[in-house]
């Protein structure tokens, strides 16, 4: 086994077929061929399906892991060479889409400014896409909002933000500034489905309040649920920063006191150490948050259960 037949069958299951994985690594259908075919001999089974195209399920587990061999033998290059000159290399980064709305832009500025060599791959997604890529290593570190319970992990406390009920100004709720978690028993409302991290929040609090939180839609996206309620089709209980950069619109942010404020973390592997380029990245992110947190409405920098510093 070795790195030319790996990186063939993980171009095979990029691009899709043996000639289009080869364009991509600059050689010839026939070497793709071989190479694969190697593998496949090495390790006593089919990876690719031939006569209907794609990876059978023994090679998509062998790509998974192929993929982070990969991922390191870049790290190392990129290493070796930051040793004797500037930080260079890519970081793969994964961020949950409300926090990507207002940090991304600074961060990707920030970073051409202080590690112009490394290059940022970014994914967005839900912490629940987003974790178990941080895991089996193809991603280098992600965005994501708490609880996250994997001992493979380190996760370091970025920020934590409000929790609000978004109304459109049509809807019953519009109006109040302010209200008591009780009055939401049994209130339609826009919900993160049953086992996402968020509505596990939202559920403890309510069942702390003595009450239940009734779902008119079950939605998996915080992105989505703040769309739907801004153009009127229920309330939802979002984050802060699902609203804070929004344009103005006929809208009502009404808080919720007893609700417990989001924290949102950096999550990275503990081993093998965080490459240059990821801890470059890590560095610049903890700067802004720390210089630009304030700009944004109902972001605290105390990020314990229950923040009491607000900035």
């Amino acid at each position: 086994m070795d790195v030319r037949q790996l990186s063939a069958l993980v171009a095979i299951a990029d691009h899709g077929t043996f000639s289009a994985a080869a364009r991509a690594l600059f050689t010839v259908q026939s070497n793709v061929s071989g190479h694969v075919a190697k593998l496949e001999k090495e390790l006593g089974v089919t990876l690719v399906d031939r006569a209907h195209g794609g990876l059978t399920d023994e090679g998509a587990r062998v790509v998974d892991r192929a993929r982070r061999i990969l991922h390191e033998i870049d790290d190392i290059a990129a290493d070796i060479a930051s040793l004797d000159d500037e930080v260079s290399g890519d970081a793969r980064i994964g961020v949950i889409g409300t926090t990507a709305r207002w940090l991304m832009p600074q961060l990707l500025t920030a970073m051409e400014r202080a590690h112009p060599l490394v290059h940022p791959i970014v994914h967005e997604g839900s912490t629940s896409t987003l974790i178990p890529g941080v895991v089996s290593g193809q991603l280098n570190a992600a965005i994501v909002h708490l609880p996250v319970d994997d001992p493979e992990l380190l996760i370091e406390p970025l920020f934590a933000e409000d929790l609000l009920v978004l109304a459109h100004s049509k809807h019953p709720l519009a109006g109040r500034t302010s209200m008591p978690l009780a009055e939401l028993d049994d209130v339609p409302l826009l919900l993160p489905p049953k086992g996402a991290a968020l509505r596990r929040v939202l559920d403890r609090a309510a069942s702390s309040a003595g009450i239940t939180l009734r779902p008119q839609a079950e939605i998996d996206g915080v992105r989505l649920l703040a769309s739907l309620a801004f153009d009127g089709y229920g309330a939802a209980i979002v984050p802060a920063t699902a609203i804070s950069r929004w344009p103005t619109g006929e809208f009502t942010r009404v808080s919720v006191p007893e609700l417990p404020r989001r924290v949102v973390a950096w999550a990275r592997r503990r081993r093998p150490a965080p490459s240059a380029a990821t801890q470059a990245v890590g560095s610049v992110l903890h700067q802004i948050i720390e210089s630009r947190a304030a700009r944004q409405p109902g972001v605290h920098l105390d990020t314990g259960p229950f923040p009491s510093r607000s900035v």
